[in-house]
């Protein structure tokens, strides 16, 4: 996965977090145990870490996987092929940020797309919201703001999923893009940051991945107890 990112472009300037800092070390660790396969323990915050840290660090890490993938099949999101912001037929997505529009819009995916990304990296070049400086500290309302953001990216997820998985396989990404979303997943239901009725749209895959996983571990038990 590491490998597959450097060999891709992305839609918007990938985000990066500096050598030296906290969240390069969470980093590091959050890596390691994502190489052992163990997603339940690659999202499961570290003894004695601060959680805001946790959080910040992962924003991050989304952020840039979406924006590779997306990046990826953009040319073939257009007004055309894609005029609504939508995941299926069943759901629509309108768009409000709550400053400069308030009241929620219609946009074409590209549209929608484009400014969700620009306001995630507009929030995470905030140093008032995303302070660099071990020394100042995360919002009050900081757990609120990476809710609305998981929403939001969530949301990319789905149109990428419904709307353009076809293209994801021409180009070999598929199961790049499986295992990002589920460790998207886990994440999002170890800290409960979205709501049941926001992740409908990608119920079926989300029970599949977490069914397979049930059994793959009853399997390892069962080897276990054998030996």
């Amino acid at each position: 996965m590491k490998n597959f990112f450097k060999k891709k472009g992305t839609f918007r300037p990938k985000k990066r977090i500096l050598e030296g800092t906290k969240q390069y070390q969470l980093k590091k660790y959050a890596d390691s145990s994502l190489g052992s396969g163990n997603l339940k323990k690659a999202v499961t915050l570290p003894e004695n870490e601060d959680i805001n840290e946790w959080f910040a660090l992962h924003t991050v890490d989304f952020y840039n996987q979406l924006n590779m993938f997306y990046g990826s099949i953009h040319e073939h999101c257009t007004e055309q092929t894609c005029p609504k912001m939508s995941a299926g037929k069943k759901y629509e997505y309108y768009w409000a940020d709550g400053v400069k529009v308030k009241k929620p819009v219609q946009l074409s995916a590209p549209q929608y797309i484009s400014r969700l990304m620009y306001w995630v990296e507009d929030n995470l070049d905030n140093e008032k919201i995303f302070p660099s400086n071990l020394s100042e500290s995360f919002p009050k309302n900081f757990s609120t703001i990476i809710k609305n953001i998981f929403r939001r990216l969530f949301r990319i997820y789905a149109h990428i999923y419904h709307n353009h998985f076809e293209q994801i396989v021409n180009l070999g990404e598929e199961a790049h893009l499986n295992t990002s979303f589920k460790h998207f997943v886990y994440f999002i239901l170890e800290y409960r940051l979205i709501d049941k009725k926001e992740i409908a749209p990608m119920q079926d895959l989300i029970s599949s991945f977490l069914e397979n996983d049930r059994y793959l571990n009853q399997s390892k038990k069962k080897k276990l107890l054998k030996n």
